[in-house]
């Protein structure tokens, strides 16, 4: 009974033991490594800091042009493409559009890098199931793990800034692409692969011009769900010194700001709708443009 009294007690001095450990263990790594890591990650700051002037410095009619035709390419859509540009003109007018762009900028970078990832990680895992038993567990990790969780490390690492808001954002919004790949290459037809093999067919042929191209509509699925979660993420990661409109929304929640806050709340919530819908309407059009290919 004695022990079974002092059992919590040395549970608790056993975890503390390990706590101080493994912290102790990162610090110093973080004071040996924390630096070349940080020059390491230079190019992709300066294609953040990049892609976030040429949004901010280019005459606003021109963004809201780009914008335009781009939600036009995707979702050929005029429905689209005026509530696209209604909410731009909105926010405009309301002051918010420096920190919209900004936001954008870092979605757009977050995506960018999240898909150079996560498209051949996804690719590898259809090929060789090892692999797949192997991460898959990893990705449930990190799509149960709290978002606030992701910018422990990376901010111990590399301190406050852009580049370890963007890199907790990528880590956070990776799994998607990487599932909805592996998932929409094995989707595809058996007997379609069999007829590329008849027709000697390399490994390369089959998967560029066969497997990808089919697997696209789910594909793009994946891409939607990683460019929500880059927007969630986004807005945490102002806590990190993000810049965008996850700052104002956090100023106004530590100083109550209401109009504040619901102004750029909305902000948020009609770019997410921008890029939901017209990354929906493009997987449609691949959908539709298969279904007649192979009708």
């Amino acid at each position: 009974m004695s022990w079974l009294q002092e059992f919590p007690s040395l549970g608790s001095e056993t975890l503390s033991a390990m706590r101080r450990a493994i912290d102790g263990s990162f610090r110093d790594f973080t004071r040996a490594y924390g630096e070349p890591l940080e020059r390491a990650f230079d190019p992709l700051r300066d294609f953040l800091l990049f892609s976030e002037r040429l949004l901010t410095q280019s005459p606003w009619p021109i963004v809201v042009g780009v914008i335009a035709a781009i939600a036009w390419f995707a979702s050929r859509s005029v429905k689209i493409v005026i509530g696209t540009v209604l909410t731009l003109l909105a926010i405009g007018y309301f002051g918010m559009w420096d920190d919209t762009m900004k936001t954008i900028s870092m979605i757009f970078v977050c995506t960018v890098v999240a898909l150079a990832l996560g498209l051949p990680l996804g690719i590898l895992m259809s090929r060789w199931d090892r692999l797949q038993r192997i991460v898959n567990p990893s990705l449930d990790v990190m799509q149960t793990m709290p978002s606030f969780v992701y910018l422990i490390p990376v901010v111990m690492l590399l301190g406050i800034g852009r580049v370890p808001g963007l890199i907790a954002v990528v880590i956070y919004a990776i799994p998607p692409v990487i599932r909805f790949t592996n998932l929409g290459i094995r989707l595809v037809d058996k007997d379609l692969l069999e007829a590329a093999d008849a027709f000697g067919s390399s490994v390369w042929q089959k998967m560029s011009k066969v497997q990808l191209p089919l697997a696209l509509p789910t594909i793009m699925a994946g891409v939607n769900q990683t460019i929500m979660l880059s927007l969630a993420m986004v807005v945490i990661a102002s806590m990190i010194g993000v810049q965008g409109l996850g700052q104002p929304v956090l100023k106004a929640i530590s100083n109550q700001y209401f109009t504040m806050g619901v102004l750029n709340g909305l902000a948020i919530v009609g770019i997410a709708i921008i890029f939901d819908r017209v990354s929906q309407a493009y997987g449609k059009r691949l959908q539709k443009h298969l279904e007649v290919v192979h009708g």
